[in-house]
Order: structure tokens, then C-alpha cells, then sequence
């Protein structure tokens, strides 16, 4: 018989995922800087962190109301509008961090949309190599009759 984990196993499996998350956000932030024209970021490097802290946080709290409250917009474009969402996020995210006097800049909705969709490409790519993401596939074969 196995027994549950205790509290503290749990805790700290939680915070192991939420700083491999933090980690991948931050390696997608540096490959749209890197990737996308008009998304530009200057200075030490752990800044990128802090932005990707920043744009976490966005996802957290504004995506989900986002979401509700753009829910007819979503299904009607089968769910191409999330990429406005991310775009919007990520512009958000260049505001707020301005206003840290970081300079994470994205330069208009463009960048914005294509940065937010290689985000959301490298860091799904990034999860499900490392785990955090699981994939069940459940194959059910049935006799013939």
C-alpha cells in the first residue's frame, strides 16, 4: 500500500512546478525578443525573469476574465481570438514593465500578436518536454461481430 504525500512533499512538488513554469515563460519571452521584429528587450538578463513573473501573473488573473467576457468572440472564431488575448496580455505586460523601469518594449498590435503566438508555441512545446503538461491516449479496441 502506498500512502499519501505528506504536506510538505506537496508544497514543494507546487513550487517546483510554478518555477519550471516561470522558467519556460522565460525562455518563450526571450525567443519572441529574439524572433519577433518590434519586440525589443535591453538589460541584465534577469530582468526577462521579472517580465515573465509580469506576464504570469497577466495570465492568472486577466485571461480567465478575458475569456468570459469575450466568450461569443472565441467560439465564433473557434478559438483564434485567444491570440488577441495574448496579444493584448503581452502589451500589457510591456506597460507594466515600464512602469518597473524595465525596457520590455513591443512596439504595436503586430508584434504583439505574433509574439504572443510564438510564446504560446515555444512554451507549450516547452512543457510537454518536460513533463509538466501530460498526454493520456486511451486506445479501446472492440471484437468484431
Amino acid at each position: 500500500m502506498s500512502s499519501a504525500p505528506s504536506p510538505s512533499t506537496q508544497i514543494r512538488h507546487e513550487l517546483s512546478r510554478l518555477f519550471l513554469r516561470w522558467l519556460i515563460y522565460s525562455i518563450a519571452i526571450f525567443a519572441a525578443v529574439w524572433i519577433v521584429p518590434g519586440i525589443e528587450f535591453s538589460g541584465p538578463g534577469w530582468q526577462i525573469g521579472i517580465v515573465a513573473l509580469l506576464f504570469g501573473f497577466l495570465n492568472a488573473l486577466l485571461r480567465p476574465l478575458l475569456y468570459l467576457l469575450t466568450c461569443p468572440l472565441v467560439i465564433l472564431t473557434l478559438g483564434l481570438f485567444g491570440l488577441i488575448i495574448n496579444a493584448l496580455l503581452l502589451g500589457l505586460t510591456s506597460a507594466l514593465a515600464d512602469q518597473l523601469g524595465i525596457a520590455f518594449v513591443v512596439d504595436g498590435f503586430w508584434p504583439a500578436f505574433f509574439g504572443g503566438l510564438v510564446i504560446s508555441l515555444v512554451s507549450t512545446t516547452l512543457q510537454y518536454l518536460a513533463g509538466d503538461v501530460q498526454v493520456r491516449i486511451v486506445v479501446e479496441r472492440r471484437p468484431r461481430e
